[in-house]
């Protein structure tokens, strides 16, 4: 009997240790980009996403290098898009896919001045903290 407690004792001294491993979550920052310039206006909490609904180009989300001069694009990965509706909030996929890139125009052309268009990441290593653009 004691080995038995025993054993189970060390089993539960063990699983929250376990749990830490492998939590490398939000590692990698991302960055959403329409072709080559940044979509936020400052990579800060304070940084604000907003594109005219005639906007065009090309929307990726990629890691980047940021620095105070300069953001650029470096790999591109997979997202989703859903809109939020300005008037009730409500969420809506834009569509099951999933993106690497995809023309703004279509998205725009889904969107109404004052709704926000939703990137999600498919990846926990991934963070995104700029993930809500507004249409003006």
């Amino acid at each position: 009997m004691k080995s038995v407690s025993g054993f189970l004792f060390t089993i539960f001294l063990t699983l929250p240790a376990l749990s830490v491993f492998g939590q490398n979550h939000f590692n990698n920052c991302t960055a959403a980009f329409l072709g080559q310039k940044i979509v936020v206006d400052q990579y800060s909490p304070e940084g604000k996403c907003v594109l005219p609904q005639t906007a065009t180009g090309e929307l990726t989300v990629c890691t980047a290098d940021l620095s105070p001069e300069r953001s650029i694009a470096k790999d591109k990965i997979a997202f989703k898009i859903a809109i939020r509706d300005k008037n009730t909030g409500t969420l809506v996929m834009y569509s099951s896919d999933t993106y690497r890139k995809i023309d703004i125009q279509k998205v725009l052309a889904q969107c109404s001045p004052g709704d926000r268009i939703v990137l999600l990441t498919m990846d926990r290593e991934y963070a995104l903290p700029h993930n809500e653009i507004l249409v003006q």
